[in-house]
């Protein structure tokens, strides 16, 4: 009766399938993912720009959001303005410095989920050489099955930047303190 109740165990044991983080790369080889950023302009517009060289993978539990997690590398000589001077300027010393740093990161260090689907995503942004803790306020778009026979993950979030916190000091006016990033990230599930 031991032996039976004991395999009985094991074989509930080994039934069981454990939920655990699934893992996404960035799908930036179908576009469907951007980091834009919009700033004032002399406070009477608005610039807007994305960077379009990017990579990046996360790891999300359904049962356990709390342990998602993000890694992100920005080639930051693809700022694109739609305006080619401007672009120029934005990778000089003055803003950027692409020269000496060409890559910002980010990497995350928690994930505080909200009952509305809603979340913040804490972590480390390294931007021209200047490491700072930032939380970005994440929402959740939705995840299921792709056409191609994946399986895919989206989420949109957002953060506002004081520039002068990277060390990029150039005066646009005292509108243009802060930089707004928009983020928007589908993954494809490994």
């Amino acid at each position: 009766m031991k032996k039976l109740v004991l395999v009985a165990a094991m074989a509930a044991a080994l039934s069981t399938t454990a939920v655990k983080a699934e893992d996404y790369v960035i799908d930036i080889e179908g576009q469907h993912a951007f980091v834009q950023f919009k700033i004032s302009h002399l406070g009477y517009s608005w610039l807007l720009g994305e960077f379009n060289d990017f990579e990046g993978t996360f790891s999300y539990d359904e049962a356990n959001p709390a342990a998602a997690s993000v890694n992100v590398t920005i080639d930051t000589t693809s700022i694109d303005s739609n305006h080619k001077e401007r672009d120029e300027h934005l990778r000089s010393d003055d803003f950027l410095a692409v020269e000496q740093y060409p890559e910002a990161t980010f990497t995350s260090t928690s994930y505080t989920p909200n009952e509305d689907g809603s979340a913040v995503l804490a972590g480390d942004l390294t931007l021209r050489g200047v490491t700072k803790s930032i939380e970005i306020m994440v929402d959740e778009i939705g995840a299921g099955p792709d056409p191609w026979g994946g399986f895919r993950r989206g989420f949109e979030g957002s953060v506002s930047l004081t520039l002068a916190d990277f060390g990029i000091d150039y005066n646009l006016g005292p509108a243009a303190k802060t930089v707004e990033l928009y983020l928007s990230i589908e993954g494809v599930r490994q």
